[in-house]
């Protein structure tokens, strides 16, 4: 959500890379990919933004936290990062997700959202569940 220079989000992306695969994580037993190269991931925020009201993402304490952090600013992205998240997990109809106690209010945005989504347009995304982490 913040402005950051090519050649270091760049690096980031690779270094990024290089710790999933330093951790164990093998490429021939998962998928492994860019997010960014996934426009279905944008489309998809978009899509469920439009169902997603103001009011709700401004009471999300993370919003509250870094706005206060950035001057009293908040940018749309900042606003609106939570939407992504749950297109994130939503997008591949994710029915359990990993999280710690700070993303537990994103993954009950993202419950909403599903739950809203297919009582207007029908049983399509699963509910996920939180699997929490003690780390």
């Amino acid at each position: 959500t913040m402005p950051k220079e090519p050649a270091v989000l760049r690096q980031n992306i690779l270094d990024t890379t290089a710790a999933i695969l330093a951790c164990g994580i093998d490429p021939k037993k998962c998928f492994l990919f860019r997010q960014s190269l996934v426009p279905e991931h944008a489309e998809l925020a978009w899509i469920l933004g439009c169902l997603t009201n103001v009011p709700r993402l401004l009471r999300l304490p993370q919003w509250k936290m870094k706005r206060a952090s950035q001057n009293s600013e908040g940018t749309v992205g900042l606003l609106t990062y939570p939407v992504l998240q749950a297109a994130d997990i939503l997008l591949y109809k994710s029915t359990h997700v990993p999280v710690g106690e700070d993303q537990v209010l994103h993954l009950e945005l993202a419950q909403d959202i599903a739950q809203h989504f297919n009582k207007k347009y029908g049983e399509f995304f699963p509910v996920p569940k939180a699997i929490l982490s003690e780390l």
